[in-house]
């Protein structure tokens, strides 16, 4: 049926241990290579942390699958130095509508502020992305892709990680320091750890049909209560690149998913929506009854879970893929510092600790989102209607409206990692928060961005003058970057964004950690606060 995209076959090769006298040991092991897994191969080879992958598969995921890419997984993508593209080829949007019948009663905006360099959002099907993914593993030597691997046991102790992996050539044992699970929702490698993984599982399906089609509609979210042409449910659409058309369906709780999948019944809903005379061509359909739900822990010893793997979500938000990208990139760095022996195998405790709060996070807002889309009684539809009929002449219902809170970058507000506020601020990024993007002049005049500058190591963004010599714990620095129009700076602030953004003044100084996450800020700059504070990011205080 698909016929936009060609599904390349990646070479299997005979792994390296049939041939070795005795067991070889890597210091990470990823297994299943998604957008998590390779995005976080990738961070770690870009951190000097070798890693293999392994995948049972010889080629992308099959299907559209994910395919809202939010502004801080593209920011992440760009760090990784493979953003571009994603942005060459994908469908960028920022404008969100909610239709009640046929008439519209919401509209919103995800990014009304200038001032950033990459889109509130982008639409790309996820086949796309895993490839680009793929080839940006390619160029980088750290980075191991063994396809045909299929990971058949895994065995752990406090020294590192045995996997039995069944390959066309024969079985092979793996010895790792550290494993990152991101074998999907179904996880294997969850199963064979005895992994809790609890939640809520929805009785609702919905039908995915994505359509090819030249079609006028602009590149906007649109969303359908009760439409006329799907008379009691819900409706999505999304345009994705190549032409294609996302378009879910709600179906109800009753319907027969392999029925609901055959194009004679797919087809007239189709034409319901778009007008008899429409003309377009099924390029994927599916039929999916989604889940909200995660693992008890993301750190089971030496393995540490990460994406569909560690935490489901219902598709309304875009939740899930991006979740799963904030995961990697929340986990990359602690990996290879306590690889490295710069911070000890505590640090890696923060990675549970701050990414179960995201899936909590992300888990409420799905399970909010599904409960207004499916009213599961009759109080919830009445509310759910109210608030509907409300919205197109008051203001104040609009905000209840949820056919999907929208996918945002959580805020580590409780880490343990972050240095609290002593100074006083009015506002700008709290600690924990992702670091605002601003346009930036660099050092040799060309304009630029923050972003770019940060997440190759710590970095401490300072406002005004300050000494040139990193703040330093143990073998880990933290370089300076000094904001103002002084000699020697290394940022200007043409627009004052940047200032506005950090609430910032003369001598406001941040502490910024390797996911460009914010671990502290001081009115003035004070080296041996700046001090503890990386101490204390390094799990060493």
């Amino acid at each position: 049926m698909q016929r936009t995209f060609a599904y390349p076959r990646f070479a299997y090769r005979r792994p390296p241990e049939l041939e070795a006298a005795g067991p070889v040991r890597h210091p990470v092991v990823i297994v299943g290579a998604g957008p998590v897994g390779l995005a976080a191969a990738i961070d770690c080879a870009l951190r000097g942390l070798p890693v293999v992958v392994l995948d049972d598969n010889d080629t992308v995921s099959v299907g559209s699958r994910a395919v809202c890419h939010a502004k801080r997984s593209l920011e992440i993508f760009d760090r990784l130095g493979c953003a571009q593209p994603l942005l060459d080829r994908g469908v960028s949007w920022k404008v969100g509508k909610v239709f009640n019948g046929d008439g519209l009663v919401w509209q919103f905006d995800l990014q009304p502020q200038p001032g950033h360099q990459m889109p509130a959002m982008i639409n790309l099907q996820q086949y796309h992305l895993e490839s680009a993914l793929v080839a940006r593993c390619a160029e980088l030597p750290g980075v191991s892709l063994r396809w045909k691997h299929t990971v058949t046991g895994v065995v752990q102790d406090a020294q590192g990680v045995r996997l039995s992996v069944s390959t066309p050539d024969g079985e092979i044992s793996l010895q790792a320091d550290w494993v990152i699970a991101c074998d999907g929702a179904s996880s294997p490698m969850r199963e064979r750890l005895g992994a809790r993984f609890g939640g809520q599982v929805f009785n609702d399906r919905f039908l995915i049909a994505d359509v090819v089609m030249s079609a006028g509609f602009p590149p906007e979210r649109w969303f359908w209560f009760d439409p006329p042409f799907h008379r009691g449910q819900s409706v999505l659409l999304h345009k994705q690149a190549d032409d294609v058309w996302r378009i879910d369906f709600q179906l109800g709780p009753d319907a027969d998913p392999r029925l609901e999948k055959q194009p004679e019944r797919v087809i007239p809903r189709i034409r319901a929506m778009l007008g008899e005379s429409a003309q377009f061509e099924l390029e994927w359909l599916s039929v999916y009854q989604f889940a909200c739900r995660r693992i008890d822990r993301l750190r089971h010893g030496r393995v540490l879970f990460a994406g569909d793997a560690a935490h489901q979500v219902s598709p309304f938000g875009a939740r899930g893929a991006n979740s799963g990208v904030q995961d990697a990139d929340n986990l990359a760095w602690k990996l290879a510092l306590v690889v490295a022996g710069h911070a000890p195998p505590a640090l890696l405790d923060s990675y549970d600790d701050e990414r179960s709060a995201a899936a909590d996070e992300n888990l409420l807002n799905s399970t909010r989102a599904t409960d207004f889309i499916t009213p599961k009684n009759a109080a919830s539809r009445l509310y759910r209607d109210a608030v509907l009929g409300l919205a197109a002449e008051h203001p104040f219902a609009r905000a209840l409206i949820n056919s999907g809170r929208l996918s945002t970058p959580t805020v580590y507000r409780d880490s343990v990692l972050n240095t609290p506020d002593a100074d006083a601020f009015a506002g700008g990024v709290p600690p924990g928060s992702p670091c605002p993007d601003a346009p930036v002049t660099l050092a040799d005049g060309r304009p630029g961005w923050l972003l770019p500058q940060l997440g190759k190591g710590f970095r401490v963004l300072v406002f005004g003058d300050a000494p040139a010599a990193p703040v330093r714990v143990g073998g880990v620095e933290a370089t300076l970057l000094r904001v103002g129009a002084q000699p020697g700076a290394d940022l200007g602030d043409p627009q004052g964004l940047l200032a506005e953004r950090f609430d910032a003044r003369p001598g406001t100084t941040c502490l910024i950690r390797p996911d460009q996450h914010l671990a502290g800020r001081w009115r003035s700059f004070r080296a041996d606060a700046v001090r503890a504070a990386l101490a204390r990011c390094l799990a060493l205080a």
